[in-house]
């Protein structure tokens, strides 16, 4: 997101209600089911084993559909794998993020995972952490050294898919509004796409740009939203592309009685998203997204295999699916367990597999 999980983001970016406040401890398993089982495919490493492995969890956002969807995904593979997680958040404070991995350094945990941040933020200390031998694992932020893995969601496919969605509804021409912030990656990677679409298709015309990520991002972006349909009345749709910016946008056109005029395009899903997308009346017409809990799952996952000693790629890209309203609806899914099993690709356990689990 933008879990902002900017994706990133994704991300959402990017994103935001509590999952942990301060640093907490868990093994419990989230709400998805485990990927491993009691039968391994060899025998469980020695650390694993004895259930003495810490992996620090150090988040830059918290709250919001997504980064909620993705811890549960790295909660539900920590205890599959017998690891205990500490889980601590900036809160959207990248200074405290930065102090965050700091402290986590300081604890000597097993391996750290880094979800999203601001690069200039984080890259000191997390290359700290490498030098200091802790394996690091770095979601939806650039790591800033080699011996980090880096993993992100598909960003460019993310965009693409939402606005090949936006271009097939609008004939390729309209006034667009589009949400942005700048400096989280998944979004800088997604805006890379939209600057682009916009030169290869003139008949766009770009008319309002906006948007915030705080502790209450869809409220403040529905606000601007008003502000901005107000101001450009010939708008036909919304680009924005990290679930909070969409929510938003979702809320302003149907305050202002625009749903059957604009149609807003997003990115990310989460059970939540689903809800909106599918109500009575939505504009919220299509979203690009990887499966959050997934992507939690495959962090949790990569660290295990450093903490394993086990080879793992050090770039990881998780692609993403088009989701459009008609299909959701079509098909009567409410959740994304549903979704999952509808659209069996947004699972992807060969990412970063583990050998001595079982899928």
């Amino acid at each position: 997101m933008i879990q902002a999980r900017l994706l990133g983001v994704v991300a959402g970016v990017l994103v935001l209600a509590g999952c942990s406040q301060g640093t907490t401890s868990t093994t419990a398993a989230g709400s998805a089911a485990p990927a491993s089982a009691s039968s391994a495919a060899e025998p469980v490493p020695t650390p694993f084993s004895t259930g003495k492995v810490e992996i620090s969890l150090v988040r830059q956002l918290s709250s919001g559909d997504y980064f909620e969807q993705w811890l549960a995904g790295a909660r539900a593979e920590a205890s599959a794998l017998n690891v205990t997680l500490d889980v601590s958040s900036g809160d959207g404070n990248n200074d405290k993020q930065a102090l965050d991995i700091e402290q986590a350094i300081g604890r000597r945990p097993a391996a750290i995972i880094v979800d999203h941040g601001f690069a200039e933020t984080v890259q000191p200390a997390i290359k700290k952490a490498v030098a200091e031998g802790i394996p690091l694992v770095a979601y939806d932020v650039d790591p800033g050294s080699p011996d980090a893995v880096a993993i992100t969601q598909d960003d460019r496919q993310i965009a693409e898919q939402a606005l090949g969605a936006l271009k097939a509804d609008t004939g390729g021409t309209g006034d667009v509004a589009y949400v942005y912030v700048a400096g989280f990656a998944p979004l800088d990677r997604r805006n890379e796409v939209w600057t682009q679409f916009k030169k290869d298709n003139p008949g766009i015309k770009q008319v309002a740009q906006f948007g915030v990520v705080n502790n209450s991002t869809a409220s403040a972006v529905a606000d601007q939203a008003k502000a901005a349909l107000t101001a450009n009345p010939g708008v036909k749709a919304i680009f924005a592309p990290y679930d909070e910016f969409a929510k938003g946008a979702t809320l302003a056109v149907k305050e202002l009685g625009l749903q059957d005029k604009v149609k807003v395009y997003g990115a990310d899903v989460s059970t939540a998203d689903i809800g909106v997308m599918t109500e009575p009346g939505s504009p919220w017409v299509a979203t690009s997204a990887a499966d959050a809990s997934n992507v939690g799952r495959i962090a949790v996952r990569a660290a295990a295999l450093l903490v394993a000693g086990r080879p793992v790629d050090h770039a990881l890209k998780v692609p993403p699916a088009l989701i459009t309203q008609k299909r959701l609806r079509d098909a009567g899914i409410a959740n994304v367990q549903q979704l999952t099993a509808a659209l069996p690709a947004l699972i992807t356990p060969d990412v970063a597999r583990v050998p001595w689990a079982a899928s």
